[in-house]
């Protein structure tokens, strides 16, 4: 066999691709019970008929579905309720992988991927240049609750299955599959779609067909429905500005004096029980705190409260937001390394003959750093951390360029990034923690694609200075990522094993699960990388650095939400997840991606690309507790009885992060961190309004995206504007070219320019 060979399994329908691949000589042929799989007279694989009660299908269907995809339907029709534990099709692959991909670990016998984690589910597997893609057919997936889907693979053995099975979750959060199914009387049917193809990129892309093939056969109709959300995404952040500053003002704002300098923020997290309306004595989840970390970053909330308060001329949130600023800029160095967190300890005091936790106060503050970090390799809160230092640095260069030049943020930068140089090792990696006393970096992760981080941070800082010496640097270590973390999927960060989950801490930190062939992996490092590698484009115009900024980010799409799957409860367009073992749907981190699939546009062309990043900052709003979220508001309400219009803006970061959810309220969550929830929401609003405004026209390529609740259809030089709200508005029209004008859109209007 020549090349590569990519085997892709994954939930969906059949639609004509475009892209790099040719499905020349691919066919199937039927064997009693079992399909094989040609790709120019190779075999590929074989897969067996799967049986209910030990009779076979009484239909099985193999249509031509175009476009090289044939569709494979599998149907009983059952006089009786049949006791089952599985029901599924098992693929017998015919060749040796030697790269796989799936949505989800399943690292031991008997574990599975669960349709929980189906937000654009495939399997891969690889050896070569030609690929084999199986489609079971999303359609019937999840209809029904008593039969729900799974996937399966093991890399060792070359098998895939594709079925039905009730599944357990034995850790956070892991699958297994679980005994007690019923098929019930009725007509049973299982499908998918299977192709065959050579890749032809020059950087090969796994994910490419199958990344568009979901947007175009299940997104984009959404998409054009205006889904996730369709209100003025405006009253969203209006709701998180009142919340933070006004009704929750008591227990969000943190105002308070360092070295008599006057300073403040929203501290880092509310739970439920401090809301005006909760009729007990709140309770402190963590200690009360502040944070300019790569997650929880009041830095970057702060920039798109400046953006907002200077459109709307707000005074008083200009201020705050400068306040945060001066914060940030007082974090103290150690030689050229500084502090991200700031908090107070906590203690116990009785109110109403009670014992209960509160904060000792600003008065008795200190400056330590994540606590999201190594506990288990001896590395505490105390060890600084490259990748905050990194983001922080990158921000507040942002601030200066684009809200307010201050020239101590740039020199603030330039002093870190002097001694960042100096952390860089002869790979041209930057370490992850340095001690806190002798800054030497630690040898757990140390070479990691947090480095990726550094790399944007370090080509912005020398955009403005002119200096080179960043650039080489940043150009060494964006060179070893793409020779080694890329090619094998090596996306291990801090969250992959410091959060909630900690799977594979002990033991698996580099090294793949064997019945996988995976790394455990965060969908964060594969973003600072395919960010980093946008920027290396910009700086040296290399196309290779594009070509593997394009695929990095087609990794990153397969964990985008594309369609409305019958047990997410929420609005589920254009959210994400967060790495290929834990549950969570709408992950805050959407709003930090959205952007950059919109400047991946800019240099691709790619529509694909700006509907999903349109959807992504869309799906950032979806978990407020708000008018606008009816559908959301009332799960809201069921678990949260008390909540009212002062509790409008609540957001909690995610939904169905334990791995399940139920219609009654289940998966909706507890806390808002304003940082890493509706404060960065705002941010990624304020921001993209800033630069692709409510609506964005690309003249040159004849296309036209509407961002806020608008449709704007472009023909020759004349766009027509509809808005889908019920609100009379202006509206910013950003073009190609980054000029700008600002229209009254009550309905429809029609523009030439």
């Amino acid at each position: 066999m020549r090349g590569q060979v990519l085997l892709v399994l994954t939930l969906s329908g059949c639609v004509a691709l475009s892209g790099c691949v040719n499905n020349k000589g691919f066919r199937i042929e039927s064997q009693e019970k079992t399909r094989q799989l040609f790709l120019n007279d190779e075999k590929l694989a074989a897969f067996t008929m799967p049986e209910i009660a030990g009779a076979p299908p009484e239909k099985v269907t193999l249509t031509d579905a175009g476009d090289g995809w044939h569709h494979v339907l599998m149907s009983w029709n059952l006089d009786r309720d049949v006791k089952q534990d599985e029901l599924s099709v098992e693929f017998s692959l015919g060749f040796e992988p030697d790269f796989w991909w799936a949505p989800h670990l399943a690292p031991n016998d008997g574990d599975c991927i669960a349709q929980h984690v189906f937000r654009s589910p495939a399997i891969i597997a690889s050896k070569g240049r030609d690929t084999l893609v199986m489609v079971p057919d999303i359609g019937l997936c999840g209809k029904d609750a008593s039969t729900p889907w799974f996937m399966d693979y093991d890399a060792r053995k070359n098998k895939i299955w594709l079925g039905m099975s009730k599944t357990n979750i034995w850790t956070h959060v892991g699958y297994r599959r679980a005994s007690g199914m019923v098929l019930p009387a009725g007509e049973i049917t299982l499908g998918f779609y299977v192709t065959a193809y050579a890749d032809e990129n020059e950087v090969p892309n796994p994910w490419e067909k199958v990344s568009g093939f979901f947007w175009e056969r299940y997104a984009r109709p959404l998409y054009q429905q205006g889904q996730p959300v369709s209100a003025p995404l405006d009253r969203y952040v209006e709701h998180t500005y009142n919340w933070a500053f006004d009704s929750w003002k008591e227990s969000v704002w943190q105002e308070f004096e360092i070295d008599g300098k006057r300073v403040g923020a929203p501290q880092f997290i509310v739970n439920f029980s401090q809301s005006p309306n909760y009729p007990g004595q709140w309770h402190q989840r963590e200690f009360l705190s502040i944070w300019n970390q790569a997650w929880f970053s009041s830095l970057r909330s702060a920039s798109g409260l400046a953006r907002w308060a200077q459109k709307t001329n707000n005074a008083d949130l200009l201020e705050k937001a400068n306040l945060t600023k001066e914060l940030a800029l007082a974090a103290p160095f150690k030689e050229g390394i500084f502090s991200s967190v700031i908090g107070t300890d906590s203690i116990k005091v009785e109110i109403d003959g009670k014992k209960v936790v509160r904060h000792k106060g600003w008065d008795e503050s200190y400056w330590i750093n994540s606590n999201r970090c190594p506990r288990n390799y001896g590395i505490s809160a105390r060890w600084y951390h490259v990748l905050d230092a990194s983001w922080t640095s990158f921000l507040m260069l942002r601030w200066h360029e684009e809200i307010e030049a201050d020239p101590r943020l740039l020199d603030f930068c330039i002093t870190y990034a002097d001694y960042l140089l100096t952390l860089q090792d002869a790979k041209g990696y930057f370490p992850g923690w340095l001690h806190p006393d002798t800054l030497e970096p630690a040898e757990i992760m140390a070479q990691t694609p947090e480095t990726s981080m550094s790399v944007t941070f370090l080509l912005k800082l020398t955009e403005i200075t002119k200096d080179e010496k960043y650039s080489d640097a940043a150009l060494k270590a964006m060179d070893v990522v793409i020779r080694e973390v890329i090619p094998q999927g090596r996306w291990e960060d801090f969250e992959t094993y410091w959060s909630c989950c900690g799977y594979g801490n002990q033991d698996h930190i580099g090294k793949k699960y064997s019945r996988n062939d995976m790394f455990k992996q965060n969908t964060f490092s594969m973003y600072w990388t395919a960010e980093a590698l946008l920027e290396a484009y910009r700086t040296t115009g290399r196309k290779d650095y594009l070509q593997w900024g394009c695929r990095t980010l087609d990794e990153l799409s397969m964990a985008q939400q594309v369609w409305q799957p019958p047990f997410i409860y929420v609005p589920a367009l254009g959210g994400f997840g967060v790495m290929n073992f834990d549950g969570e749907w709408n992950d805050s981190r959407q709003t930090l991606f959205a952007e950059l699939f919109m400047d991946y546009y800019t240099e691709t062309g790619d529509e694909d690309l700006f509907e999903r990043g349109i959807c992504a900052l869309k799906a950032g709003f979806i978990m407020m507790y708000c008018p606008e979220n009816a559908k959301v508001k009332k799960l809201w309400e069921k678990v949260y009885t008390f909540f009212g219009p002062e509790d409008y803006g609540f957001t909690m970061e995610n939904y169905g992060h334990i791995g399940a959810t139920s219609p009654d309220g289940g998966g909706m969550g507890s806390f808002t961190i304003y940082d890493w929830g509706n404060g960065a929401a705002s941010e990624a609003r304020n921001r993209i309004y800033d630069h692709y405004g409510d609506v964005y026209i690309d003249r040159h390529r004849k296309q036209s995206f509407g961002l806020d609740s608008v449709s704007a259809e472009l023909n020759g030089r004349k766009v027509t504007l509809e808005n889908r709200t019920d609100t009379p508005r202006d509206i910013k029209i950003v073009f190609e070219d980054g000029s700008s004008k600002e229209v009254r859109l009550e309905k429809i209007l029609e523009l030439k320019f």
